[in-house]
Formats: C-alpha cells, sequence, structure tokens
C-alpha cells in the first residue's frame, strides 16, 4: 500500500494567518480532510471548542475531534465579519455542515460560528475558542 505523504505533510503544514478568508480556507482544508489530529493542530493546547455540542479543551477536545472528523463530515464556511485587535482575532462565519446519522442518512446543518483567534510567541496564529451554534438542532 503506498501512502501520498506530499497531502499528509501538507496538512500537518498548516498555518492560520491573519487574513481571515486564508484562517477560513485552511480551517476548511483541515475539517474536510476528516484528518482530527491535523485538525487539531490549529488549536492552542488550552482552547475550548464546543464542536462536541459541550465546550471542551485539552486531551477532552482533541478526542471529541477525532471522533467525529472520523465520521466524515463536510464543512462549508463564509466569513460574516472578522476584527482585529493587537494578537486576537474575532471570526464570524456562516456555516453549513454535512454529518451521517447513526442510520447512515445525511443530515445539513446550517448555523453560525465564532471563533476567537490568537496569535502565539512563535508568531503563528492559532484557535482559541471555536463556538459553532446551530439555527435548528438537528432531531
Amino acid at each position: 500500500m503506498t501512502t501520498d505523504t506530499t497531502t499528509e505533510t501538507d496538512l500537518y503544514d498548516l498555518d492560520l494567518t491573519d487574513d481571515p478568508e486564508v484562517q477560513n480556507a485552511v480551517f476548511l482544508r483541515a475539517f474536510n480532510s476528516g484528518d482530527g489530529a491535523a485538525f487539531d493542530r490549529l488549536y492552542r493546547d488550552d482552547a475550548i471548542s464546543n464542536l462536541s455540542g459541550k465546550p471542551l479543551t485539552g486531551n477532552e477536545r482533541t478526542e471529541a475531534i477525532k471522533q467525529f472528523l472520523a465520521t466524515g463530515p463536510s464543512l462549508d464556511s463564509s466569513i460574516k465579519y472578522a476584527y482585529t485587535a493587537g494578537d486576537t482575532i474575532l471570526v464570524v462565519v456562516d456555516f453549513n455542515l454535512e454529518i451521517t446519522k447513526e442510520a447512515g442518512e445525511r443530515q445539513k446543518i446550517h448555523g453560525t460560528c465564532t471563533d476567537v483567534l490568537r496569535r502565539v510567541e512563535n508568531g503563528k496564529w492559532m484557535m482559541a475558542i471555536d463556538r459553532p451554534v446551530a439555527d435548528k438542532l438537528p432531531v
């Protein structure tokens, strides 16, 4: 079996920038790859995400992200607005998420996500808060 290491390396080399459109593209690429470990690398160690439905941080967040992305969700999003203040960026996006339910059927979820990114010591931007909120809760 041959592994495409170029794609793998690229996923683990993704960087968020101070440009919200680039941030969104990087976030989507990592999310839609299905590689939870690559996606989680965009987060600070102490970052909070409620992607699982409840606010998680640290190893709990990492494991929840890996498990969720392993189910093959598909995400698209567009920037509503973004504000930068020094080493902090607030980004709000509209998102469309497609997930697979337990019975195997696909479900579409629309909502708004509020993200806070922080610039860390090495100059890289990393996710500090990731708070997606669905317009309607899935049934």
